[in-house]
């Protein structure tokens, strides 16, 4: 008979930027609910919600050029940024409520205004650029882009970039003014808070297991410090702990993770502490990815707010470690090997030669190489002015498909089919999408009880069950009122408040 066993309705595994997502609409739908939240380090958004792990574009496909594929007959497919963007407006407008709530305070400390820009150099990729700009401009969701090739707009604009730079190689710019930048782990502890009035938040509480038991779930939480086993029976479990989350779901048993794997890849970035540079650069200018490199890879020169600290970030420059995460164990990719995902990620392992490529590359890559590769953005970059950190880990999704398995850049959802548990796998758009990655979990797992959420849920969201993007009207209206709300509006934020 198990001891020190408690009971809550829903257990949320991981204090990220997903769990805090999920827990805090779970509060608002059903406040009768308990919810309990277990994170095994010692503060919330510590792992990939965490800023300098690189969270916080705020994807919205304004400026990330591997949501534009170019196709072989030379047109560009924007299929895939109007949905990304849908969901950042999802997200943004559940900000927005949650700030006239009461829930979040103060939106200056998560979300800032900030253009967002995609940049090219070379005359083939100038035409690209150009097509991506006809064929997103006359969209709803992208009014307002701009397209420049000229060195003075060029210069006036991005100055570090335009100093020592040789024109004489065509460049060209998609710049939208109205993009932001967010702190994910703000953001996220200002969540977790929430759930905490009413809920309860457990950290250094690491969920080392979790097994079916009759009509509840049984997790089996050690505290880090004391080394103490507890249990904790739950009807709803979301397994929202990054690279953590898959081999949880492993452990649940449940048919629907059987045949997923996992891939892990690093990164690395250097960190401006030049405050002259810092301060002469306003943008999240965003490249194409190198031949054969990973879409997490794109390079971009990303003016970052964190702590209410304007920074400058450069990379990411690609790496391998087996851990799932940052402050996971080098044990993690081989135990992660099961037999019903070992053809799977075999299959990945022969059909991603052009990937591991790149990673060893990228691994053998000298600081001077690294310097060389910022000087494509910046021309009188020098290794003095940057700090090489580490970010945070990056678990790709493997699943089973054509070949015998495939390595997707996505993220995933996996629910069993008793509605009973979910959880969350992969990386990119990652944080930005994580109120419509919720309002996935919570229709699969809670179907029962969407109609009757409905109503409030169109309260927080108002775009919910349309697409703004072929509704201007409703989209003008949305864009006013969490531009308002969210102080991205000029003369609203912190700075015009003095």
């Amino acid at each position: 008979m198990a001891r020190n066993v408690i009971t809550t309705d829903v257990a949320l595994v991981g204090a990220g930027i997903m769990s805090a997502t999920l827990g805090t609409l779970i509060r608002k739908l059903e406040p009768s609910w308990s919810v309990s939240v277990f994170e095994a380090l010692d503060a919330a958004a510590a792992e990939s919600s965490d800023p300098w792990n690189n969270a916080g574009t705020g994807h919205s496909a304004l400026c990330e050029l591997n949501y534009t594929p170019q196709a072989a007959d030379g047109s560009v497919d924007i299929t895939k940024a109007i949905a990304i963007n849908e969901q950042f407006q999802v997200s943004r407008q559940f900000w927005a409520y949650s700030v006239d709530a009461g829930i979040l305070d103060r939106p200056s400390e998560f979300i800032n205004p900030i253009p967002h820009a995609s940049f090219v150099h070379g005359a083939d990729n100038v035409e690209y650029l150009r097509k991506r700009y006809d064929a997103l401009a006359n969209q709803t969701l992208f009014e307002g882009m701009e397209f420049f090739t000229d060195p003075a707009t060029f210069s006036e604009r991005l100055p570090i970039m335009a100093a020592g730079r040789n024109f004489g190689d065509p460049v060209a710019v998609n710049w939208y003014e109205g993009g932001t930048d967010v702190d994910f782990g703000s953001l996220t502890k200002k969540l977790v808070n929430f759930i905490g009035k009413g809920g309860s938040v457990h950290f250094g509480t690491k969920v080392t297991d979790l097994k079916r038991k009759g009509d509840v779930w049984r997790l089996t939480v050690k505290n880090q410090r004391t080394l103490e086993t507890t249990y904790v029976d739950a009807r709803f479990v979301f397994v929202g702990a990054g690279g953590g989350a898959l081999p949880l779901l492993q452990k649940s048993g449940i048919k629907e993770a059987k045949g997923f794997g996992g891939f892990p890849v690093s990164g690395q970035f250097f960190r401006c502490h030049n405050p002259e540079l810092i301060d002469n650069h306003a943008a999240k200018v965003y490249g194409k990815a190198a031949v054969g490199a990973p879409p997490m890879s794109v390079p971009h020169l990303d003016t970052r707010v964190i702590d209410g600290n304007k920074g400058l970030l450069f990379g990411p420059y690609a790496g391998f470690s087996p851990k799932f995460l940052k402050a996971g164990k080098y044990t993690d990719l081989p135990l992660s090997v099961k037999p019903n995902n070992l053809i799977p990620m075999m299959a990945v392992g022969l059909k991603e030669m052009g990937l591991t490529k790149y990673l060893i590359g990228e691994l053998t890559q000298s600081p001077a190489d690294r310097v060389k590769t910022l000087s494509e953005f910046v021309p009188r970059a020098e290794g003095g002015d940057w700090d090489l950190i580490t970010a945070g880990q990056r678990v790709q999704v493997i699943r089973k498909g054509s070949g015998g398995g495939n390595l997707e850049f996505g993220t995933a959802v996996i629910a069993a089919k008793d509605e009973s548990i979910a959880g969350l796998l992969g990386a990119s758009p990652g944080a930005s999408t994580a109120v419509p990655a919720m309002l996935d979990v919570l229709g699969k797992c809670f179907p029962k009880h969407m109609q009757a959420w409905k109503p409030l849920l169109q309260e927080m969201i108002p775009s919910y069950g349309t697409t703004l993007n072929d509704n201007k009207p409703l989209f003008q209206q949305v864009w006013d009122w969490t531009d308002r709300t969210l102080q991205l509006a000029p003369g609203v934020g912190a700075d015009a408040q003095g």
